[in-house]
């Protein structure tokens, strides 16, 4: 069964909006573990506008499945990994004042940086994703530059997928395949939602872990978050 890891950043953004601490980003981490997810996911962004640095380290010490670091690899979200050591980080080309996620690396103008940092984290005993798209050249640099991992940058597939689901999903096949070939591991994430996630988790028989955020929490707003952990669960059996 693929795992799910639930990207929390959207109940920081709540607590954000005001000052204090609801919603409470720990209990949520908490509840969503003894839910049934199978991980947490937070991405902290330079200008801490949802997760805050000081979330991840409050996190970290009760998280009890698989804690997932994201973001774009700058020196100070770096150092902070190698304090907290979580059990994946997943490098992503972020700008820093990007809205979310909205490319995957490429892994051939960016090899040295990426080779250096994925280096460096391994070293640390942390497990590496790159974010990528759904493209074999660029899964094939992945594995040169020696990440552990890559997470499908999916978002293509969700605005495809309500025209021509095969269509949608040909070119993610087709990556997951060369990356099963290479030894990578295969996580995905990006707009997945309980429309279009059976279909994706169905038709990549490799696939590890997805990570949601966006569409799961908006979906707790009305079916509550036990319920709709255990929809998105079902969705990857």
């Amino acid at each position: 069964m693929t795992r799910l890891s639930v990207n929390i950043n959207k109940i920081a953004t709540l607590r954000n909006t005001r000052q204090g601490n609801i919603p409470n980003v720990k209990l949520a981490a908490i509840n969503c573990e003894e839910f049934g997810a199978e991980g947490i996911t937070v991405h902290p962004r330079p200008d801490e506008r949802h997760i805050r640095y000081s979330d991840v380290r409050d996190l970290r010490p009760i998280i009890t499945t698989e804690f997932n670091i994201e973001g774009y690899p700058n020196r100070s979200l770096l150092d902070l990994v190698l304090e907290v050591k979580p059990n994946q980080m997943t490098l992503v080309p972020d700008a820093h004042d990007a809205i979310t996620s909205n490319a995957g690396w490429d892994t051939i103008t960016y090899k040295d940086l990426l080779t250096d940092v994925v280096a460096e984290l391994k070293e640390a005993g942390i497990r590496v994703s790159l974010f990528v798209g759904a493209d074999v050249t660029m899964v094939e640099g992945a594995s040169l530059i020696g990440a552990d991992r890559i997470e499908l940058y999916t978002e293509p597939f969700a605005s495809a997928f309500p025209f021509n689901p095969d269509q949608a999903i040909a070119p993610f096949i087709l990556a997951a395949k060369r990356a099963e070939e290479l030894n990578l591991g295969v996580n995905a994430g990006h707009d997945l939602s309980l429309q279009n996630l059976k279909f994706f988790n169905q038709s990549i028989p490799n696939l590890l872990e997805v990570s949601i955020g966006h569409a799961l929490i908006a979906d707790a707003l009305y079916m509550g978050l036990e319920l709709t952990i255990l929809k998105y669960k079902e969705c990857l059996r």
